[in-house]
């Protein structure tokens, strides 16, 4: 479509460039902007248009533009709405969806940008309008329908026009009376306090009293008999009788109907499909509650004016006062639109140029108008975050049949492709402990025992009253929040549960699953130490990826492979993951292009291979769902420009990003329906009703209302005294409307995690104690204990760490260092010294047990920086038996001295009145020096790159 300036008004230059809300006035055939001050005021006699501009996540802007027609208005000001509607869409560059809203008939996406409501005021600029603060009040009666937005009309201020079915609100001078119909539902009672809210705030200064009146409950207290006072006394209300506003159209044929030279004559086909729209064409479908406008990209200003005016004539007709009018371009239709038709292609290849956009930008560029809006934006690259605090502890279950068997520490980060897991995770939360309780689906793994995962996963959920989060996760569409958890990640192929063996033997195929000593070859990935994951492929060269990098091991044959576009930082994560799938043995470099012939032996032999990174899928701009599932049939409704009061507890909702959607459960949802919380995740992703094509694998957390995560949260401006309030939707908003703010709640005191079958979900000592994220502002400073003390004394030296795990230094470079073939000698010199530091820890100390992987016999080679070291322990051990003889004076200090197992965190039968923080004072000398010993093996069976961070966590305290 051709743009020159004389289509252009003055008024719309610079219109849509940023986000946000833009309304004009239609005056004497023109469009006058209205002052932000004025936003959502609306005089019948008046015709309006409204752009709402949004910036999406890709830093594209996108425009929504409606044209409100009060009922007073004059035909020529509701033309004059509807041609100006076309002539910003132009300036725009053809692309926005346009609106026609008629008063008392908006629709939801139009009045969420008023919230709670918008109350037209009589007038116009035609007739002149009075201000509201110059006239006396008077008392009006008000009409609300609607229970995710309000419609708000006033009526006549008589007996007769209350009835059982709505809600209605009396505002008087002094006081404002909610009338609940005895039919109307909580949502929408809930949703009419907001209406309160406004008038008091609006009307009243925020100065008046609110009284709720129930319907049926007569003379019932003091602001029920005051209420129908006011109608002359109590009388029976008249049954609601249906009019024309409320016929539906589900009865309604769809229609299509090709504009041509102004008419609009039907077009004859058996079915609607795509190839029915030329692009040279305007047309009109007519599907009764709705009227779509669609203009064919070749279309020309003019003609596209006729299809409006073609469309305005329909709508005008009888029994049609409530039909919505639509206007859609050619490859930009909405999703309402396209489900009209009986087949539309996934995706129609549309001819869009930036010419329109662009013409419109030169020209008022050339005026001295700042076009950035208008033109397009990059994308904006994010850097994903979990939103979750990373310090809590993990438990990780293996799921074998109808079972699931707790893995020991050592295990818990190493998941076979084969096998269902189910993990527990317990945080700080802001005022408690949370909890998170997930299940993992390998690419090879049975439906069988993913079903049994579900189950198990779901009784855990409700042993705990559903107050932990669930989630549902499958290889290959993992979150950020499950690789943050598990740190350091490896997937290794084959499976270790019965239902992968009976799988491997019913169906006859090979069982692939990781052997130590076999060829193995692992993609590396991640963002850091945080988050390094090890992902075994086929070990074939097409698995190779120039993006990343690789460890292929055969035996004791290890080989890492950088690819060329692979970084520094990808190179320092195959030095970490070496120690966990390879520790201590010689590996050899290799280089893309630069490889060996038995790197290419190992691998069968050459072959073509990829060389971009592997694109999952990005988060979107969020979207809001309200559902409703019955007989397996899920419903939904789209709330538009959603906040936190939207979540209403007696609802499900769904909050779709795209890349993983959460499905939020209210407390007052009745207990089958949230036993359904994760069938109706799987029949959104199945349904896909914003056709975005959603993976059926996207991640699922179910969310329960009052333990909402940070990582949920984040979408809202969230007020965690409102989620945590008791009482239905209507009686919380009450508490609200009557107080002026969200109750102040206690904070409960955080508490001990609960355990499941007897197990707490702090892991024992068989469990991994797991290290805190190091970043500075993010590390927990507690008062240090004097056991704290003792063994941070044991972490004092950093010499002794493996050769591929970097010292923690101040430079990156230095923090990490590059991956270097290590030289024999040097490393059966830093064994020996490793072997004599650790030996100081024993001496004179013969009740600590020693570690079986400490060699008792002194080391072989002495070198002078064996001698440093030896001296070094000695030290190290000096400070600890100091720290030992502490902790004895203790017991002259008049304290009580319990037995370890009445002192630990996950007593049955725990010591009341003691100080939890320094638990060990209370230990006799001989427990004390036990348990310690005990620290120190755990400390030095952990990964030596663990090792590292728990004295950079001591550094740091």
């Amino acid at each position: 479509m051709a743009v020159s300036m004389r289509d252009l008004d003055p008024a719309f230059h610079g219109a849509g460039q940023k986000a946000g809300l833009e309304i004009w006035r239609i005056e004497n055939f023109c469009p006058v902007s209205v002052p932000q001050s004025s936003h959502g005021k609306f005089f019948m006699g008046d015709s309006y248009v409204i752009l709402k501009t949004t910036a999406s996540k890709s830093g594209a802007l996108r425009h929504d533009i409606h044209y409100w027609l009060g009922k007073d208005t004059s035909q020529d000001e509701a033309g004059t709405a509807a041609i100006k509607t076309v002539e910003l869409d132009a300036a725009l560059g053809g692309r926005a969806v346009q609106y026609r809203e008629v008063q008392g008939h908006e629709t939801a996406k139009f009045l969420s940008y008023f919230k709670p409501c918008i109350i037209p005021q009589e007038g116009g600029i035609a007739s002149g309008f009075k201000h509201a603060e110059a006239e006396e009040h008077t008392t009006r009666l008000y009409v609300c329908k609607g229970k995710h937005v309000v419609h708000v009309k006033e009526v006549s201020f008589a007996r007769s026009s209350l009835n059982h079915d709505d809600i209605f609100i009396l505002d008087t001078k002094s006081k404002i009376f909610q009338f609940n119909g005895s039919n109307s539902s909580i949502q929408e009672r809930a949703k009419a306090l907001e209406v309160v809210q406004y008038i008091k705030d609006t009307y009243h200064d925020g100065r008046c009293d609110i009284a709720s009146i129930e319907d049926g409950k007569l003379m019932a207290d003091a602001d029920t008999g005051e209420f129908w006072a006011l109608f002359g006394g109590f009388a029976p209300l008249p049954r609601k009788t249906a009019n024309d506003e409320d016929k539906i159209f589900d009865s309604h044929t769809t229609t299509l109907l090709r504009v041509d030279k102004g008419k609009a004559e039907p077009v004859g086909a058996d079915s609607l499909t795509r190839e029915l729209l030329e692009t040279s064409k305007c047309y009109l479908l007519d599907c009764g509650l709705e009227v779509f406008v669609w203009m064919g990209r070749n279309t020309s200003l003019d003609e596209r004016r006729s299809a409006s005016e073609a469309a305005e004539e329909l709508v005008r007709g009888p029994d049609r006062s409530k039909s919505h009018m639509i206007r859609v371009i050619e490859g930009f239709e909405t999703v309402m639109f396209k489900s009209k038709f009986d087949t539309w292609p996934e995706a129609v290849e549309v001819a869009v140029s930036e010419d329109g956009r662009g013409k419109v930008a030169a020209l008022l560029k050339r005026q001295g108008v700042n076009v950035k809006g208008l033109l397009k934006a990059d994308p904006v690259k994010e850097e994903p975050q979990p939103y979750i605090d990373c310090t809590g502890n993990l438990q990780v279950w293996r799921v074998n049949g109808q079972e699931k068997i707790l893995l020991p520490a050592s295990d818990q980060s190493k998941i076979y492709s084969g096998d269902c897991y189910i993990f527990q995770y317990s945080y700080p939360g802001e005022d408690k402990e949370e909890h998170l309780i997930g299940t993992w689906f390998g690419k090879q793994s049975v439906e069988e025992e993913r079903a049994s995962a579900i189950s198990l996963a779901s009784n855990m959920v409700a042993s705990m009253k559903f107050l932990p989060a669930q989630a549902r996760i499958y290889e290959g569409k993992e979150p950020i929040q499950f690789y943050s958890i598990f740190q350091s990640l490896i997937v290794l192929k084959g499976g270790l549960s019965d239902g992968y063996k009976k799988y491997v033997a019913e169906k006859e195929v090979p069982d692939d699953t990781y052997q130590e000593d076999g060829v193995a070859l692992f993609r590396v990935q991640g963002s850091g130490p945080d988050n390094m994951q090890a992902i075994q492929v086929e070990a074939v060269a097409s698995s190779l990826n120039s993006a990343y990098c690789y460890i292929l091991h055969s035996g004791s044959t290890v080989f890492t492979w950088s690819g060329s576009l692979a970084t520094t930082d990808d190179q320092e994560l195959v030095e970490r993951q070496l120690d966990l799938i390879k520790p201590n043995l010689q590996t050899k470099p290799q280089k893309e292009n630069s490889e060996s012939e038995q790197f290419w032996d190992l691998l069968g032999a050459k072959a073509e291979y990829s060389g971009q990174k592997i694109v999952r899928d990005a988060e979107s701009d969020p979207r809001l769902f309200s559902c409703v599932f019955s007989n397996e049939n899920l419903k939904v409704v789209e709330i538009y420009n959603f906040t936190q009061d939207d979540l209403m507890t007696e609802d499900i909702f769904i909050l779709d990003c795209h890349s993983d959607i959460f499905v939020w459960v209210g407390e007052e949802v009745n207990s089958k329906d949230k036993m359904h919380a994760l069938t109706i995740g799987e029949k959104f992703l199945e349904r896909d009703f914003l056709m975005e094509k959603l993976s059926h694998e996207a991640p699922i957390y179910i969310i329960m209302e009052g333990s909402e995560p940070p990582f949920f949260t984040r979408f809202f401006t969230w007020d965690s005294a409102k989620s945590n309030m008791h009482g239905n939707s209507f009686q919380r908003k009450l508490t609200i409307v009557k107080h002026g703010r969200s109750p102040v709640v206690d904070k409960p005191k955080r508490r001990t995690p609960v355990s499941y079958g007897g197990r707490s979900s702090v892991p024992e000592k068989s469990q991994r104690s797991r290290s805190m994220s190091f970043s500075p502002d993010r590390v927990r400073v507690r008062g240090r204990s004097p056991a704290f003390n003792a063994l941070a004394a044991t972490f004092e030296s950093n010499n002794a760490r493996n050769l591929s795990t970097p010292p923690p230094m101040v430079r990156k470079s230095q923090l990490y260092p590059k991956s270097v073939t290590p030289d024999t000698s040097k490393v059966a010199s830093k064994s020996s010294a490793i072997a004599a530091l650790t030996a100081g820890f024993e001496k004179k100390e013969n009740n600590i047990p020693r570690s079986p992987k400490v060699s008792a016999g002194p080391p072989k080679a002495k070198s002078e920086t064996n001698n440093k070291e030896t001296c070094m322990g000695s030290k190290m051990e000096s400070l600890t038996i100091e720290e030992d003889v502490k902790e004895g004076e203790a017991e002259d200090e008049g304290l009580p001295v319990h037995p370890y197992q009445r002192v630990k965190t996950t007593s049955t039968d725990p010591v009341a009145d003691i100080d939890v923080t320094k638990r060990e004072i209370y230990l006799s000398s001989e427990e004390f020096r036990e348990h310690l010993g005990m620290a120190k093996d755990a400390f030095y069976k952990l990964p030596k790159w663990k090792q590292n961070k728990l004295k950079m966590a001591v550094q740091l305290f």
